[in-house]
């Protein structure tokens, strides 16, 4: 079964996907993606939940394809060359589901606005997909894809001065006739009919800009319409087709019952003149901030018959989501649950989504942070994907090869591991985010390991900063990696919270102490959900370094971790110098004049040991990253001179959907042989790529293919 997304880019353009029964794992078997680590963008209808399971955003320039079964990006769609700011699966009407393991892509772009597109919606028209856009030059369109990958724009709204911030395509009840609804900043929702040039306006209702609007089919052949507002309040409105054909009917005849105002508007179906109704169904109050997101309950379908379930999810800016559904014998609509975060400093929802079987809630934040919840008799955090938001600048193996660190322009430090988990059915372990160590004011720069728990790293600042694992994470490390504690502790990672020390002065106790600091040493088996990363899995600063003129720009360290070498911005000879850096005293060992203005990269000379894992068969392996984002892997093997290039081999190179989609930053191979958190495979090595667009990739190649 054909299905489809649409999605809409800061370039004016928007891109309708087609899957088709192929394999799409990979253009060869010698490298895999292991893992994919990304962030949601920062906007409203971005996320989009198929109903056939598999979850598709916006990351960058990028569409990821997440299971939220194996808890791994299944693909990327790499097409677009701005920011994607919408996307939406296209639904068949008889809910026939898409199966994503094995499938490429074909894209059909839709090209006409003059401005970054917004909003997207779409629907199957009989064989064609109809899709509505929304952009920033004050129209919506109407374009047809048909099955020549063709597609034809069908009209095109101006809204003046305006801008429609959200699009929604329905089908009014028991005809095929499209109606769109648009929420504008004029705090309406205009109703558009595709069968007549004739707009029908709802009433102002709202009292600031209207942000979303979603439509969905009830019981009985009816239409609800919600939408939400920067007012804080959900507005449902009700469209139903009346008896009466002329526009006043039985809805309007005083009968002594109060109703709510009705809009009448007629259409015409093949020489027929149907006369619909329009009114406000109720109004649901209960958040306190910003509405962004809405979302209906996806229908079931049993022995083939469409099933709706009425219940309504809302997202908004005071970090909750809201689980609404009308009581079955008085209709009134209540608050069923309600899920979110209390107190920190982050901001709010920017969308939600509902699974197919309405079991799962997943929420976008506005830092790219997927919030998962799931029904288990009560509804409980659960374990989503992870990224970095902004462009990732540098990232290291652990010694071990058990973990990678990243910073980025994020102004965060991240620790991605495999999850080693029991479930039948998951052949390896799965990679997340287990600790974010460092939370920063600046843009991070640069990052060196220094064994197993500790690292130093470099910001948009002067300062150099050393930070080692406390005991807690420790502990949690070997609960979710499935390592012995006492092992991983007689490593040196020993440092508590309480021995702490700031500025000189020991804490006597928690009342000197900010409260907003407190940590709360915690027991995980899992990895923790975006609140415990956020404030419970940071790492002391142990030490800063001082002596650098400028920002920071790179950073290395020597194989067994005594030596750190750091280097800044210069502009002038003077500041371009490498200094060298005791990691048992640290005190500054020697500066390295240099002719050049600013060091851009420096690597030590691995001793044997360390590149022993590095070989297999005497050969040598080369990983290029382009900036282009794509990685080229060379080979070569004795029998000739390696600096005369005869015996470099080019092994292959990264396809479309593995590749970045901006420029690599850093590569890294991993300092063993095998992959982490698998039982030894000396057959296998893993790379891992940091990129401009956000993405932290972990590539497994099998040499045996070599």
């Amino acid at each position: 079964i054909k299905h489809g997304s649409s999605t809409a880019t800061n370039y004016s353009t928007v891109n309708i996907g087609r899957g088709l029964q192929s394999d799409c794992r990979m253009a060869a078997l010698r490298l895999e993606t292991c893992h994919i680590a990304c962030s949601a963008n920062r906007t409203p209808n971005v996320v989009s939940w198929g109903r056939g399971g598999t979850i598709a955003f916006g990351t960058c320039h990028s569409i990821a394809l997440y299971d939220p079964q194996e808890r791994r990006v299944l693909s990327m769609l790499n097409g677009h060359t701005a920011r994607v700011n919408a996307v939406q699966w296209v639904h068949k009407e008889d809910g026939g589901e898409f199966v994503q393991k094995k499938c490429t892509y074909q894209s059909v772009q839709c090209k006409g606005h003059t401005g970054a597109v917004c909003a997207v919606d779409a629907l199957y028209a009989g064989a064609s997909i109809l899709v509505a856009s929304a952009a920033a030059d004050s129209s919506v369109r109407l374009w047809l894809c048909g099955d020549a990958n063709e597609a034809v724009c069908l009209h095109s709204l101006t809204f003046g001065s305006g801008f429609v911030m959200d699009v929604s395509l329905a089908l009014l009840p028991s005809t095929k006739v499209p109606v769109l609804a648009c929420g504008g900043d004029d705090s309406r929702v205009h109703l558009f009919v595709q069968s007549q040039e004739k707009v029908i306006l709802l009433p102002p209702y709202h009292l600031d800009f209207n942000v979303s609007a979603r439509a969905c089919v009830c019981a009985g052949g009816e239409l609800l319409l919600a939408s939400c507002s920067q007012d804080c309040l959900i507005r449902v409105w009700r469209l139903r087709a009346k008896s009466g054909h002329g526009a006043h009917s039985e809805g309007d005849r005083d009968d002594g019952v109060i109703k709510m105002k009705e809009d009448v508007f007629g259409v015409e179906e093949q020489d027929e003149e149907r006369v619909f109704a329009v009114a406000l169904e109720t109004v649901l109050a209960g958040h306190e901030n910003w509405v962004y997101g809405l979302h209906w309950q996806p229908p079931s379908y049993k022995g083939g018959e469409r099933q709706e379930n009425l219940s309504l999810l809302s997202a908004s800016m005071d970090k909750t989501m809201i689980l609404w559904t009308p009581d079955q014998a008085s209709g009134v609509w209540t608050e069923q649950v309600r899920v979110g975060e209390v107190g920190g400093n982050t901001l709010g929802f920017y969308g939600c989504q509902m699974s197919p079987n309405a079991c799962v809630i997943l929420a976008h934040a506005f830092h790219g942070a997927l919030h998962m919840w799931r029904k288990d008799g009560e509804w409980r955090p659960g374990v989503a994907l992870s990224g970095h938001f902004n462009a990732v600048q540098d990232l290291s193996w652990d010694p071990e090869g058990e973990f990678v660190i990243s910073v980025s322009s994020d102004q965060t430090t991240r620790l991605f591991m495999p999850w080693r988990t029991e479930p039948a059915g998951r052949p390896r372990p799965t990679w997340h985010e287990v600790a974010r160590p460092q939370i920063h004011g600046y843009d991070m720069q640069c990052l060196a390991a220094l064994g197993r728990f500790r690292f130093v790293s470099g910001a948009d600042e002067k300062v150099l900063r050393v930070f080692q694992a406390p005991r807690n994470f420790v502990e949690n490390f070997a609960n979710i990696s499935g390592m012995s504690r006492e092992e991983l502790l007689a490593s040196g990672a020993t440092v508590s919270f309480v021995s702490f020390l700031k500025g000189g002065e020991k804490f006597s106790g928690v009342s000197d102490q900010y409260q907003e600091s407190y940590f709360h040493p915690i027991n995980m088996t899992e990895p923790p959900p975006e609140d415990h990363l956020l404030q419970n899995t940071l790492w002391p600063e142990v030490q800063k370094l001082y002596g650098h003129g400028f920002e920071m720009f790179c950073l290395a360290s020597d194989s067994g971790g005594t030596v750190v070498a750091s280097a800044c911005k210069a502009s002038k000879a003077e500041h371009a110098s490498v200094l060298l850096w005791s990691a048992s005293t640290w005190r500054q060992l020697q500066a390295l004049p240099c002719p050049a203005l600013t060091v851009t990269q420096m690597a030590f000379s691995p001793d044997a040991a360390m590149l022993l894992p590095l070989y297999f068969d005497n050969s040598y392996l080369l990983a290029v990253g382009l900036e282009c984002g794509r990685i080229i892997v060379y080979g070569w093997r004795p029998g000739g001179d390696r600096a005369g290039g005869q015996d470099w081999i080019r092994y292959g190179e990264t396809d479309p959907s593995q590749s970045h989609t901006l420029a690599i930053k850093r590569l890294r191979w991993r300092p063993r042989a095998g992959r982490a958190g698998v039982p030894e495979e000396r057959a296998w090595l893993q790379l891992a790529s940091a990129g401009a667009d956000h993405a932290v990739k972990i590539f497994d190649i099998n040499t045996e293919a070599l």
